[in-house]
């Protein structure tokens, strides 16, 4: 028997899809790995994050660069402002998320968080806006025209501290159709870095414009996890 290919080739274009999006017509769940730097790890040195995006079979379908710079990242640390790139197996950028600089707080609306995605490159697909609320992460998933679509609803305000935590993806009126999941690394990793593994299961059938928002949202609840790990760091200094 031949070993699986750990690489998917890249779809052909397809009429009426944003380049580099087709694979997403095909899958209903991804997995977002972080790649852990042994720097960091070892001296607590924040580097620019590296992601691979695997499908459920284990394989390569996306890789994810952060880009950022030194001084910033050193600074502001989990805090900073992200330029997010996601290429595909060639080397293509097909989806850019892009976070601007905002603190985190659970009480004062003036810190919510929000992303823009971009597929491709220059081509607005969606945002993610945060909704305040003095317990739960919630926020709202918006199309081009900054319609709300979908939302986003999470656990209480201490949620990183949990093993395992699910997002529920929620139509307008209140139904789940799909999730993000934060899954556990394990005590030594989750000790010495702030790599998890998240999941994101949505309907095969979901516009794959939003496929690619719920991506960039699961890179927010990523970086809102390691802002907690962060701060809970430093309040035990």
């Amino acid at each position: 028997m031949q070993p699986m290919n750990m690489y998917m080739v890249p779809n052909q274009g397809i009429p009426g899809f944003p380049p580099g999006l087709e694979y997403l017509t095909q899958v209903d769940q991804l997995l977002i790995k972080q790649k852990v730097e042994l720097i960091e790890a070892l001296a607590g040195f924040e580097s620019n994050n590296k992601y691979e995006i695997r499908n459920s079979m284990g394989q390569n379908v996306f890789y994810a660069v952060e880009e950022n710079d030194c001084l910033t990242r050193q600074c502001c640390g989990p805090l900073r402002s992200f330029t997010i790139r996601i290429l595909d197996n060639f080397g293509q950028e097909i989806i850019t998320v892009s976070r601007p600089l905002k603190c985190m707080s659970c009480f004062f609306p003036c810190c919510l968080q929000e992303l823009e995605i971009q597929a491709p490159p220059g081509n607005t697909v969606g945002y993610v806006l945060q909704q305040w609320h003095p317990f739960l992460p919630k926020f709202t998933i918006e199309n081009e025209r900054r319609e709300p679509v979908l939302k986003l609803q999470g656990p209480f305000c201490g949620w990183s501290c949990l093993p395992d935590v699910d997002f529920e993806i929620l139509t307008m009126d209140e139904v789940s159709i799909g999730k993000i999941s934060k899954q556990w690394t394990g005590l030594l990793r989750e000790a010495f870095t702030d790599s998890d593994n998240f999941g994101i299961q949505f309907p095969m059938d979901l516009d794959v414009r939003m496929k690619a928002v719920m991506i960039g949202a699961c890179f927010l609840i990523v970086s809102m996890s390691e802002q907690r790990i962060w701060f809970d760091s430093v309040a035990c200094e």
